[in-house]
């Protein structure tokens, strides 16, 4: 590979420019090779050479409540210090102790429900699910009043978890834990014990780790049906109330609609009575939430209002939700609250907890217990135990997946004869779960598993994160507008169902996904563990895999040519110079976003065409962030002004235009504008027509010439340009640079403008950690069984 030197004349990867020779293995080397050349020509060059990412730092939070009148944008707040990545698209990290407020990701301005992206792992301002598009709209043309795609999968979703609910009810009688506990144990069991029944928790609750409590759950609703109908939203009299609650404490009266939607039909009057409640609204941060009651309370309203500390433990683990984590340890949310000017911050959480806002765990319960007796026995210290604190809805979601995984791992005795096969065909013959692991050439495995399967008869159903061919998306399949539909039990009618992207699952997708799964069927989760996270809660395919509860089947199926051996070379911490005689592999550098933005225009609509074949709207541009001088929407502007000139007449839309399409928060799926009416603006995404409704445009779609790796994450296209601008640095990790470089079918240009941050983030910046239960809960259910394998 060569090295392109930067010029305002056409970049063509065809002219190659001698540069200097590729950094050493160890990425020592210095930065960018020679730009003195006019050469406008990119050449391939080794990638070693560059790299970090564009994030910008929240401003330290004051511990204290700030002074404000009014609900406004906010500063970054602190958050729990192992607050892990972003769930959220391609925005920048914010610092690891700053939990972004829903919508943002390092980004002052939030992408349009985009907070996870489909992505890019991390916990940020994405939670949500993976890629999918034109679920549950109308057909242009239909007279069928348009049902919302993100209406339609809560709406199934919210079905799915209820009917989990009542099955877990069903199925389980109250669990008798900490039978075998004594001592200091038993005592910290009694109190959890005393929680429950509505007593007052002892001073010393934290000191160890009490048991987990398991809550009643409500009984569940008949399936979905195939074509959900929206969920009803407030009444007009309910958002005017609220209206009036919010004018008088000074906070905007725009907030009312989201207000009444997430406090409900009384949210007047509970506003008014707990102005903290305010920060259920997303985008509301504490100073706001603390302005608001000031201006309601007067002087009231003080820091140790317990009020305020239970709102802020909701919020504190909402955020950290965005950054992935099903729950937080007890001593992370206690400094988080005292951050926050709260009192005694372990108090505080000891009266949330008491009052049954939040949920406390014994991580590893059974096995905890058991080795307490032994220790005890031995007359041995058995140390402190990892408290954990979580919302119910991720801790039911949790809980439920585990119990889905574990009765399909259990649901085969004997092997079925399928004839032999690959490695994979064989482990899918003789158990119901099993996982598969490997590159994107690897995806052609589970292909393969699937023309066997029908090939036998059995009703077979493949799934991917965002559209492919011959698979439905994860979201269509579970609202019911794609896939096999269910039977009357309100299961899959199905004897085989494929996952792939499995990493792109969140908790909650997850459980709805594997509840779903009937009995006697097989579940198979196959994705490449070296991608982005999901964009919601949790790290399911990452937990399934370190439970080792099922056979998990490795592909060795390298990924082809120079693109294939460089991401090989990024998934072990490695960026290695690779030969690229094709200019399959090419480096760009520039010295500025100004010039990246220029460099990167070059390339879509000239070189990359010119040389390869390829037109530019099979080229996608991918870079950290969506703000700053090189974020998508700079680049996406600069490329609609060269590929697609217009006014912008549909909200900014033209006809033609290249668009991203985020019905919901984590989920991107690509399209291009068609038309628009007073229905909304309709939309072509992989063959099926979206009609976005009018006053949805602004927040759901946005042009798609250049994306995040969240929002990446999942597709690929013959031709990929990674911006890598100067103030990027701080936002790129191996498993970004993985991702984004990975998303190339043919040819891979990187303009780089950040030197030697590119080789440090392969090398020394791994993906950022998760809080979660799914590993102890699956390892415990193993463990279970094979005490008991009669049962």
């Amino acid at each position: 590979m060569s090295t392109d030197r930067p010029d305002a004349s056409a970049a063509d990867p065809t002219t190659p420019t001698p540069g200097p020779s590729a950094p050493s293995p160890d990425h020592t080397a210095s930065g960018p090779a020679d730009t003195g050349s006019p050469e406008a020509e990119p050449t391939p060059t080794d990638p070693g050479a560059a790299a970090d990412e564009d994030a910008t730092p929240e401003a330290e939070p004051d511990p204290a409540p700030a002074a404000a009148d009014s609900v406004e944008a906010g500063d970054g707040e602190p958050t729990p210090d192992d607050s892990g990545e972003e769930a959220g698209d391609g925005e920048p990290e914010p610092e690891p102790d700053a939990v972004p407020a829903a919508g943002e990701a390092g980004d002052a301005d939030p992408a349009p429900a985009e907070s996870g992206e489909a992505g890019d792992g991390g916990p940020g301002a994405e939670p949500p699910v993976s890629g999918r598009g034109g679920v549950g709209e109308s057909p242009a043309g239909s007279e069928t009043p348009a049902v919302s795609e993100a209406a339609a999968e809560l709406a199934a979703q919210k079905v799915e978890r209820e009917r989990i609910a009542r099955r877990k009810a069903e199925r389980q009688a109250p669990v008798e834990a900490g039978g075998k506990l004594s001592g200091k144990a038993a005592d910290l069991l009694a109190a959890v014990r005393a929680v429950e029944g509505g007593e007052k928790p002892p001073a010393l609750y934290f000191d160890d780790a009490p048991a987990a409590p398991r809550k009643a759950v409500a009984a569940a609703a008949p399936p979905p049906p195939r074509n959900p109908e929206p969920a009803a939203g407030p009444t007009p009299d309910v958002v005017a109330s609220v209206e009036a609650v919010l004018t008088r404490g000074g906070a905007p009266a725009a907030l009312a609609g989201a207000a009444a939607t997430a406090l409900g039909e009384d949210a007047a009057d509970l506003l008014a009575e707990d102005p903290w409640r305010l920060l259920a609204v997303a985008g509301v941060r504490p100073a706001q939430a603390d302005g608001f009651a000031r201006a309601l309370l007067g002087p009231e309203a003080g820091p140790a209002d317990e009020r305020r500390a239970a709102a802020l433990v909701g919020w504190l683990l909402e955020q950290a939700a965005l950054k992935g984590h099903t729950a937080l340890e007890a001593p992370t949310l206690e400094s988080a609250l005292a951050q926050y000017g709260v009192p005694a911050p372990a108090e505080a959480l000891e009266r949330a907890i008491g009052d049954g806002a939040v949920l406390v765990f014994n991580e590893g319960e059974e096995a905890e217990a058991e080795e307490a007796e032994e220790g005890e026995a031995a007359g041995e210290d058995t140390g402190p135990v990892r408290v954990l604190v979580g919302l119910e809805g991720y801790a039911l979601a949790e809980e439920s997946l585990a119990d889905g995984l574990a009765r399909l791992a259990g649901g085969f005795d004997t092997p079925a004869d399928w004839g032999g096969g690959s490695e994979l065909i064989r482990a899918a013959a003789g158990h119901g779960l099993v996982t598969h692991t490997g590159g994107e050439a690897a995806r052609a495995e589970p292909r393969a598993l699937a023309a066997a399967a029908r090939e036998l008869g059995l009703r077979v159903c493949l799934a991917a994160h965002a559209p492919a061919p011959d698979a439905v998306t994860t979201a269509g399949l579970l609202a019911g507008t794609e896939g096999p539909g269910r039977d009357a039990d309100g299961r899959f009618a199905l004897d085989l169902l494929i996952v792939l992207d499995a990493p792109q699952l969140d908790v909650e997708t997850a459980a709805a996904l594997v509840e779903s799964v009937p009995d006697g069927a097989r579940l198979v989760l196959s994705g490449d563990p070296g991608v982005l996270g999901s964009a919601g809660p949790g790290r399911v395919f990452a937990d399934v895999l370190a439970a080792r509860a099922c056979p998990q089947v490795v592909s060795r199926v390298p990924d082809p040519g120079p693109v294939g051996e460089l991401v090989s070379g990024i998934g072990i911490g490695e960026l290695n110079q690779v030969d690229a005689p094709g200019k399959e592999v090419v480096i760009v550098p520039v010295r500025d976003a100004g010039e990246a933005v220029h460099r990167t225009v070059q390339l879509v609509a000239e070189s990359v065409p010119r040389a390869f074949g390829i037109p530019a709207d099979s080229v996608q541009v991918i870079t950290p962030g969506h703000g700053g001088s090189a974020g998508t929407r700079a680049l996406n502007t600069a490329l609609k002004e060269r590929l697609n000139p217009g006014p912008g007449r549909f909200g900014g839309f033209d006809p033609g235009d290249r668009v991203v399409h985020v019905p919901s928060p984590g989920r991107a799926v690509p399209a291009t504008v068609v038309s628009a009416d007073a229905r909304g603006l309709h939309l072509d995404g992989a063959g099926a027509r979206i009609v976005v409704p009018k006053d949805r445009v602004e927040s759901q779609v946005r042009h798609g010439w250049a994306v995040t790796a969240h929002q990446a994450v999942g597709a690929r296209w013959p031709a990929v340009v990674v911006v890598l601008p100067g103030d990027a640095a701080q936002a790129l990790s191996r498993d970004w640079v993985y991702t984004a470089f990975g998303r190339a079918g043919r040819h891979l240009s990187v303009v780089h403008g950040v030197d030697q941050a590119l080789a440090h983030a392969v090398a020394q910046v791994p993906p950022k950690p998760r809080t979660t239960r799914l590993t102890g809960l699956l390892s415990a259910l193993a463990e279970a069984a094979r005490e008991k394998p009669g049962e």
